[in-house]
């Protein structure tokens, strides 16, 4: 197969963008061999990378918001066949592609084809697969309930609107985490376990996190007495807010919770009172930039 040769999965709400359109035509200008499928429905992922895969591709480009690049992710990482991934940020958040430097113009983003591919991490949780990051807490619950049509409205600040305007639906979660050398256990506001850096449309919950150290970014925030006031200050980005998180970097970590937690992975939602998070080093092959703020290895 031509090394010149792509398939770009497309999630189907951006059949109609002309400038993916015109991406895509100029990369075949440049002798770039492009197909384009769509997805409809859930499972569409999963079809559309075995049939690539089947076809003898070996580069996979995954054109959508964070849900649909961990899907295509998680698919690429299960299969037998070898093949690196492109990411095309299209949604409203795009957290793991602004983390990790990849540009949001659609025809800036697939000039990565040229790029070569490094081998990256994933988490992993009860068999579920996730590229950036899973979230627990409030801020979980404001990413699963903040509308598309505010979204559309708003782009990243409607998880802010979102969040600002849910105060009374505020609570704190008691849980207990374990992992190497670390216990911690306490009420908490909000969690996150990161590959990549941000989550909920750009708040930087693991900071230092990279995406090729074989391990996983825990940043727990601990309940205060003034719970709102708290969040108001994490929401709009409060200085000294940083200063609160309990951090850490660990291979797997076990969380338990005594009434459930809502955890979101890369908008996908879980809940569990005993949840084992671990680092699957190396498990997909991605074309970053090559000072992507995300890639810590020795190149």
């Amino acid at each position: 197969m031509s090394e010149r040769k792509a398939l770009l999965i497309l999630h189907g709400k951006q059949a109609l963008n002309d400038e993916v359109r015109t991406a895509v035509e100029a990369k075949r200008a440049a002798g770039w061999e492009v197909s384009v499928r769509l997805t409809w429905e859930a499972g569409d992922a999963q079809r559309l990378v075995n049939e690539a895969l089947d076809a003898g591709h070996t580069r996979l480009i995954a054109g959508g918001g964070d849900g649909t690049l961990r899907d295509i992710a998680e698919a690429l990482a299960n299969a037998s066949a070898p093949a690196s991934l492109v990411l095309l940020p299209l949604g409203t958040a795009n957290d793991f592609a602004r983390a990790a430097g990849v540009p949001l113009d659609p025809a800036a983003a697939l000039d990565l084809l040229d790029v070569p591919a490094r081998a990256i991490d994933l988490g992993e949780v009860g068999g579920q697969v996730f590229l950036n990051m899973a979230t627990g807490g409030f801020g979980s619950q404001v990413t699963a309930n903040t509308s598309e049509d505010l979204k559309k409205v708003l782009g990243g600040a409607a998880y802010l609107f979102t969040g600002l305007s849910r105060f009374a639906e505020l609570s704190a979660a008691y849980g207990e985490l374990q992992g190497p050398d670390f216990h911690w256990r306490g009420e908490l506001l909000a969690l996150g376990i990161g590959n990549g850096r941000q989550a909920g449309g750009g708040h930087e919950l693991c900071p230092g996190a990279l995406a090729d150290d074989g391990l996983l970014d825990i940043s727990i925030l601990p309940a205060p007495q003034e719970l709102v006031g708290t969040l108001k200050s994490l929401l709009a980005g409060g200085l000294g807010i940083d200063n609160m998180f309990v951090r850490a970097r660990l291979p797997w970590v076990e969380i338990k919770a005594s009434r459930g937690l809502d955890i979101n992975l890369d908008g996908e939602p879980l809940q569990g009172d005993t949840l084992r998070f671990t680092a699957r080093p190396a498990a997909l092959q991605v074309h970053l930039p090559a000072d992507s703020p995300l890639l810590g290895a020795v190149r």
